[in-house]
């Protein structure tokens, strides 16, 4: 409002100089006086008034240049106004854009502008609350002192009438707030000043009007019972908030409070109306309402607004429903990494544009929930069809690339969408639902809408309270190991164990490794708990060498995840747990995945290589799955091979698949022309063990042999086997 006078010379006929600071202070308090005091309600001379301003002035002048913005020292100056009886809403206006134009000019001392213009509106905004503080302060203390006069005098006003007359004129003409005074059938007897001030009127037409004829749309439901209430002799006063339509069309906002006047037998004789204008209160608290509850990129509603619609939406009536779309840019970040926030904010608001402009029905509405997150939502009987129509008008606005910095951008979404009645789910379950969804469309390609299934929901919500509980479960024990034992298919003797974790959960039980080792990985949990199988594994192995002497298992073999691999402890681990387990090198196999090693350089290999060299055998696990170039065997420090299970499926039938026998019996030679041992998985009959064992495989391990099981049941098959 008063960025024009920076740029000209200003209103008030001064222009700034290169004067020191406290005479550009002083003459920011000149203007600021010339604009307030034709205004303001004061006996002192302009100079005079001046003078008082000169301190609000230097208060604001350091909070706009104080290392830590206090919007007390605004309110503080806004209250200040009202003591010196600047208590027309006229001088706050004037106030506010003495203050919007001039401050910064003559106060900013060369500081950055835009930094110190947005401490300049915060500091209006603090003044306006400041006044609005103070005056009503103000007006309830006078609002008591003219309620209190008015009560002594309703005794008293039939006899006594010529004693308390000069009294009540000077508080009631002298009064800030509006009074009014009518009989009992709605004819205005008599206003003060202030009311006529307010109501832009003469008392001449006020006093043509009914107070009956004064309504307003906006009247809250029983404003006008407590006013026949009233008027009856039934109450004694009311209290509403009410507005009025001034002459000229617009709106008055007031505070309203209505008291009976009885005459001296205590009969009801008048009404008494007192009124305090809150019209520009009741603007600031919209305005402010408006940010609180809106995006301040896009204008949007935001998810505190957003919320309050889907609880309204959600407690609807029966046959009610509802639909929600939730949407997520693909690939938004690689816009803000490339071409800088800036334009990842344009993008943003484009398309903010372009979704709001597919939800015009009554009862549909888009907001930003915050970054590039958006949601649809839609209301109404028929909202299976018209969530469904929703998110295709939402992929079609999005077709269209959009320029931003001469650049055409191609804006891709992934939405998640939620139907249903209302009353049955909360909001944060839509939401909960609905984001599920989203992230399954996204991970099915991106560029889609999927429907909420409640069985991939419960999931979802079952994977991310294992993720939750994992950090926590380790450290309370629930993590134990069951052994599977590795037999010589030449002797059948048993020639190690492969280690297997599992994961005891309190509610869904025991837990295989397909469950949570995925998840550790992604948390890098991982780490730890490899770091804890590894060491209690060894420790096994060892007891059992102690107990049994050689009927043991010979080795103990256990598995290495993609993330252990690259973890740069893994060496120091292994070699700490050994030395203090006692264990020799040899005793222990570390089994590597064949994807993992799919493509590795030397800096990957190098600990493999490291753990080798000292004497850890490592084992290629999955053999054949991979699609692993053969020639890379050369390179890599293994020396077992594990074939996977696929390879033994064919084999449970007699005669076995001739293409897979070639297969094994290729591999096994290759793999023993490079000095490997060859272990195979998944064994589960004697024809497949036997047929195995013609090929050339070394070791075997499955269920023919044995289940994981405990420590103690391995024990039992190793002393078997030793006795014979």
């Amino acid at each position: 409002m008063g960025l024009l006078r920076v740029r000209r010379r200003g209103a008030y006929g001064v222009r700034a100089g290169p004067d020191g600071p406290e005479d550009r202070l002083r003459r920011f308090a000149t203007i600021w006086s010339r604009a307030v005091f034709p205004v303001t309600s004061t006996s002192s001379t302009r100079p005079e008034f001046e003078d008082q301003l000169l301190p609000l002035a230097r208060r604001l002048s350091e909070a706009l240049r104080a290392r830590t913005f206090d919007a007390n020292e605004g309110r503080a100056v806004g209250a200040a106004l009202v003591a010196a009886h600047c208590t027309d809403p006229e001088a706050l206006s004037r106030s506010l854009d003495c203050v919007d134009a001039y401050l910064v000019l003559y106060c900013g001392d060369g500081g950055d502008q835009e930094n110190l213009r947005a401490r300049s509106a915060r500091l209006q905004h603090a003044m306006a609350a400041g006044f609005a503080q103070a005056l009503r302060a103000r007006t309830l203390a006078e609002q008591e002192a003219i309620s209190a006069a008015a009560l002594k005098a309703q005794g008293v006003v039939a006899q006594a009438l010529h004693a308390t007359e000069a009294r009540f004129r000077a508080v009631f003409e002298g009064a800030a707030i509006g009074i009014g005074i009518a009989d009992l059938d709605g004819n205005i007897i008599q206003v003060n000043g202030a009311l006529l001030r307010m109501f832009g009127s003469s008392e001449k037409a006020l006093r043509t009007r009914n107070v009956q004829e004064w309504t307003h749309p906006e009247d809250a439901p029983q404003t006008w019972k407590l006013y026949d209430e009233l008027v009856r002799g039934e109450r004694e006063h009311y209290h509403v908030e009410k507005a009025f339509y001034r002459p000229d069309g617009t709106v008055l906002w007031t505070n309203l409070t209505v008291s009976l006047l009885r005459d001296a037998d205590g009969e009801p004789q008048y009404q008494l109306a007192l009124m305090e204008d809150t019209t520009e209160r009741r603007l600031l608290n919209l305005r402010l309402r408006y940010e609180a509850t809106h995006d301040a990129l896009t204008g949007l509603p935001n998810r505190t607004f957003f919320f309050e619609r889907l609880e309204k939406a959600l407690g609807a009536g029966e046959g009610q429903r509802f639909g929600l779309c939730y949407l997520d840019l693909d690939g938004f970040k690689t816009v803000n990494d490339s071409l800088g926030h800036a334009a990842g904010d344009r993008l943003l608001v484009e398309v903010a544009d372009r979704l709001q402009s597919c939800a015009t029905a009554p009862g549909e509405m888009v907001a930003r929930l915050g970054g590039d997150e958006f949601v649809a939502l839609t209301t109404g009987p028929d909202t299976e069809r018209e969530v469904d129509e929703l998110a295709a008008r939402i992929m079609n606005v999005l077709v269209a690339p959009i320029s931003v910095d001469g650049r055409e951008l191609t804006v891709r979404g992934s939405i998640g969408i939620v139907e249903g009645p209302a009353g049955e789910r909360g909001p944060a379950e839509v939401l909960r639902s609905a984001d599920i969804t989203m992230y399954r469309a996204k991970s099915a390609g991106g560029n889609r809408f999927e429907l909420a299934d409640p069985e991939a929901d419960a999931r979802a919500i079952t994977r991310h309270g294992l993720t939750t509980a994992l950090p926590t479960a380790l450290d309370r024990g629930e993590f134990f190991i069951e052994y599977q034992p590795l037999v010589h298919l030449g002797d059948g003797s048993v020639r190690g164990a492969e280690a297997l974790v599992r994961w005891l959960h309190p509610q869904h039980g025991v837990l295989g490794p397909d469950r949570f080792i995925p998840l550790a990985e992604h948390t890098g949990l991982i780490v730890p708990l490899g770091r804890w199988v590894l060491e209690q594994s060894v420790r096994q192995a060892r007891e059992w060498r102690e107990r049994y002497d050689d009927a043991g298992p010979f080795r103990i073999n256990v598995n290495l995840s993609p993330c252990q691999l690259t973890h740069p402890g893994l060496v120091q681990d292994t070699v700490d747990i050994l030395e203090r387990t006692g264990m020799a090198p040899d005793a222990l196999c570390l089994e590597v995945t064949e994807s993992a090693l799919i493509g590795a350089d030397d800096d990957l290999l190098k600990p493999l290589r490291r753990l080798a060299e000292m004497g850890v055998d490592i084992a290629l696990d999955d053999f054949g799955t991979g699609y692993s170039n053969l020639a890379n065997l050369r390179r890599l420090p293994v020396s077992i091979l594990k074939l996977d299970r696929s390879f033994t499926q064919s084999m449970q039938q007699f005669p076995a698949d001739p293409v897979d026998l070639k297969i094994v019996e290729g591999i096994v030679s290759l793999a023993h022309g490079l000095d490997l041992s060859v272990t195979v998985e998944g064994v589960e009959t004697g024809a497949q063990a036997e047929q195995l064992r013609i090929l050339g495989c070394d070791t075997a391990q499955g269920w023919y042999y044995a289940r994981p099981g405990p420590p103690e049941r391995l024990h039992e098959l190793a002393l078997v086997d030793a006795t014979g």
